[in-house]
């Protein structure tokens, strides 16, 4: 198990990736807004639902690196730092643009929340992303990694339900201040930018245990 430090340090690192809407924040908020609260945090359950998937390769993948050679968990480690690093500056590069909150058909809860697993389940970017931000909170000393990694997986899980199910409840009036705010878009791009590059140069410069 990871020592309450880093499990601490963790969940703050965590919170400040999830307080800032996302396309999955958006997403949700627009099933919110179309069909109520419930279908939106039928939404979100299915999101992080399809998060799993991501955690339980993240928990092998890391795994199995430590396993095999020491020198290939820090490369991961300096390449997750350098992929953060890279998104925050692209994200604070990026031009401005009006963040649109599009509403979709109704559907059945059903189908919503094997959409939302789906939808998470296959994208590329959150399987990256899961495989740089988590090896920086592993310490190989420790204990076994995969116990610290499915761990450190599961937290991010759970605060990403708290955080999306509370977007999820406040869509009716979050949803109109996000649709079509200008000054949201360039908040956003400088407060997301900021924390991905944080967190990259946190990677790089951690000690190795």
């Amino acid at each position: 198990m990871p020592e309450l430090p880093t499990l601490l340090t963790f969940a703050v690192a965590a919170l400040a990736l999830l307080l800032i809407p996302g396309p999955s924040v958006l997403y949700i908020v627009a099933r919110s807004m179309q069909q109520g609260r419930r279908a939106g945090l039928v939404s979100a359950l299915g999101v992080q639902t399809g998060g799993l998937v991501h955690v339980f390769a993240a928990t092998l993948g890391v795994s199995a690196l430590v396993l095999s050679s020491a020198l290939l968990f820090s490369v991961l480690k300096f390449a997750g730092a350098a992929y953060l690093i890279f998104l925050g500056v692209r994200t604070l590069l990026a031009r401005d643009e009006v963040v649109d909150v599009a509403l979709p058909p109704a559907q059945p809860l059903s189908r919503i929340f094997w959409q939302g697993a789906t939808v998470n389940a296959l994208n590329p970017k959150t399987a990256i992303f899961f495989l740089a931000f988590l090896p920086q909170f592993v310490h190989p000393a420790r204990g076994p990694v995969w116990i610290q990694t499915l761990t450190l997986g599961l937290v991010f899980l759970a605060l990403a339900s708290v955080s999306d199910s509370t977007y999820a409840l406040l869509a009716g009036s979050v949803g109109r201040k996000l649709r079509g705010n200008r000054l949201f878009a360039r908040r956003q791009k400088y407060v997301t930018g900021g924390v991905y590059v944080a967190l990259g140069l946190g990677t790089a410069t951690v000690g190795h245990s």
